[in-house]
């Protein structure tokens, strides 16, 4: 199976876990990150929860806010150079990758 990240952005919503739970904070960017020196994209796309962490902000349907597009067509990260090592980290057919897949019904 060939799955193309530019078509899916699975990863980039609130897992079911964290949206059961009721929390928001679901990417967190890590101390020296690219992001936190852009006061702009702060502003815009950087939350800071009751754990002093700063987390990437999410819509209230769970999706990223850096995330352009549909989710399963066509998607894009508006910070794709500045996204935190976590986002860097997730690989096309990883666990997480297939987690958030079936989570939001792509096979």
């Amino acid at each position: 199976m060939s799955l193309d990240c530019e078509r899916c952005g699975a990863c980039c919503c609130n897992a079911a876990e964290n949206l059961r739970e009721g929390r928001q904070d679901y990417v967190p960017i890590e101390r020296g990150a690219a992001i936190l020196s852009r006061s702009d994209l702060v502003r815009k796309l950087v939350v800071i929860p009751s754990s002093g962490t700063p987390h990437l902000r999410m819509s209230s349907d769970g999706r990223c806010l850096a995330l352009l597009g549909a989710i399963g067509r066509k998607v894009s990260c508006s910070i794709y150079h500045h996204r935190p090592r976590a986002c860097r980290t997730v690989q096309p057919g990883d666990g997480d990758c297939l987690r958030s897949r079936s989570e939001r019904g792509l096979s």
